[in-house]
């Protein structure tokens, strides 16, 4: 910057030499009349209004962009203190976070309970107003409730799937007993993962529950969705409207539990023990129950469309109303099942175990009940609308006003089976056992259906057709 006496050696010449010109202009030659010097000094005039404005304007500009070279430096000062700020702010902020963290995690470990608990909601609360941590703190307090709640691995290897076809052991001995409470630091962690901002989660990680004694945790409405519970003890917890979709619940004991109106979607509940749950109008779909123990469950209105239930334990179970659409029902058993008005359309059933079930009103339309068992079933007025149960077992079952229109039955034992008014239009009755089968008031059925099948005298047909010939000789 310009020292003071430079700007007036500066002002001092521009003056000087401002009073040259005008004295120059001014001397006019003497050769010009009156007006041609009035013009002349116009002319003067204006030429030195000129010259001065154009000295006040570079004067103006060369001020301006100091000025604005100043303002930029300011700014580029303030931008930097405003930094160096916020650099100090944050690591203020990171310390205090730190500080009480590790002040909470130390809690986490002291001998009274209120302090534990206490310590647990300082978590939650640094958890919600720094999110940069929320990943950490919900793993802390999994790592805190299996310390405090651990079930040990080798000790839970017991039979949870009870497939076999023997009739269980009763299993509300199980589901009544008196478990203690669950202790309420624990409960409080679960809690407060349970209600966590689970879009915070790490999409790459899952909260670690496993074989964790949960039994009568109070989880109603919580999120649990992709949580790792395999072997985790549930046995008696209310799961109530608890969102549970994508986590794994692989050998789990859920005995007991209340599950109604639980989000399950594609879950995974294989092998898990679901003895007398309450599933009412949960939502499994595409969830895998592969080899699960349902024995006694009540499933009214569940979804379990596209499930996996493979070789599942579904003895007494209820299931009316359910949609299992396209489920895989491959080798389970539903002996006893109610099954009333459920939604089984293309459901995978061969080899299935539904002796003595409950499929009154049932739709079967396209379902595959190969080798199925369906003995004394009671089956009136369902829909089996193309559906396949060739070599099934329908003895002695009650198909009373049951759709079989264009059904394959090939090979099928329908001994003594009740078929009053059902509609066997098309059905393939090739090789189908018909002794003792009641076939009075049947709907649509024709004589050269009946040739392909293998009955005799004791078959009661309606009375416009007769007896076929050789059913006569084999009698």
């Amino acid at each position: 910057m310009a020292k003071p006496w430079q700007w007036l050696i500066g002002t001092v010449i521009i003056f000087v030499g401002g009073v040259v010109l005008i004295s120059w202009l001014f001397a006019t030659p003497d050769n010009l009349s009156i007006q041609e010097q009035l013009q002349y000094r116009n002319q003067a005039l204006t030429t030195i209004a000129i010259a001065f404005l154009g000295l006040g304007l570079t004067i103006h500009a060369y001020y301006t962009v100091k000025r604005i070279d100043a303002i930029q430096k300011s700014a580029i000062a303030a931008e930097k203190n405003l930094e160096i700020s916020l650099q100090n702010v944050k690591l203020s902020q990171d310390r205090l976070i730190s500080e009480r963290l590790m002040s909470a995690i130390a809690q986490l470990g002291h001998e009274k309970m209120a302090t534990r608990t206490s310590a647990i909601y300082v978590l939650e609360k640094i958890a919600q107003d720094f999110p940069q941590e929320h990943w950490t703190i919900m793993e802390i307090l999994t790592a805190f409730v299996r310390e405090n709640a651990d079930l040990e691995a080798e000790n839970y290897k017991e039979e949870n799937t009870a497939t076999s076809l023997i009739q269980p052991k009763n299993y509300e001995d199980d589901h009544l007993e008196e478990f203690p409470k669950l202790r309420r630091d624990i409960q409080a962690a679960l809690t407060v993962i349970g209600r966590r901002n689970s879009q915070q989660d790490d999409a790459d990680k899952k909260l670690d529950l496993r074989f964790t004694d949960l039994k009568r945790a109070d989880l109603l409405g919580t999120d649990l969705q992709r949580v790792d519970l395999r072997g985790a003890d549930l046995r008696g917890a209310d799961l109530h409207s608890c969102n549970l979709s994508d986590a794994n619940l692989e050998n789990a004991k859920l005995s007991g539990c209340f599950l109604y109106e639980a989000n399950l979607v594609r879950a995974n509940l294989q092998s898990a023990n679901l003895q007398g749950a309450n599933l009412n109008r949960a939502d499994l779909y595409g969830a895998n129950l592969r080899e699960a123990n349902l024995t006694g469950a009540s499933l009214r209105a569940a979804n379990l469309q596209g499930a996996n239930l493979y070789k599942a334990n579904l003895q007494q179970a209820t299931l009316k109303v359910a949609n299992l659409t396209n489920a895989k029902l491959f080798l389970a058993n539903l002996q006893g099942a109610k099954l009333g008005k459920a939604n089984l359309s293309l459901c995978g059933l061969i080899g299935a175990n539904l002796q003595g079930a409950n499929l009154n009103s049932a739709n079967l339309c396209g379902a595959n009940l190969n080798a199925a068992k369906l003995t004394q079933t009671e089956i009136i007025f369902a829909d089996f609308t193309e559906a396949s149960l060739t070599e099934a077992d329908l003895s002695k079952a009650n198909l009373m006003g049951t759709n079989l229109q264009k059904a394959n039955l090939y090979e099928a034992n329908l001994s003594q089976a009740n078929l009053v008014g059902a509609n066997l239009a098309e059905t393939d009755f090739f090789d189908v056992k018909l002794a003792g089968a009641i076939l009075t008031g049947v709907k649509n059925l024709v004589s050269q259906q009946l040739s392909l099948a293998i009955g005799d005298r004791t078959t009661k047909l309606p009375d416009h057709i007769e007896i076929p010939i050789h059913w006569r000789q084999s009698s």
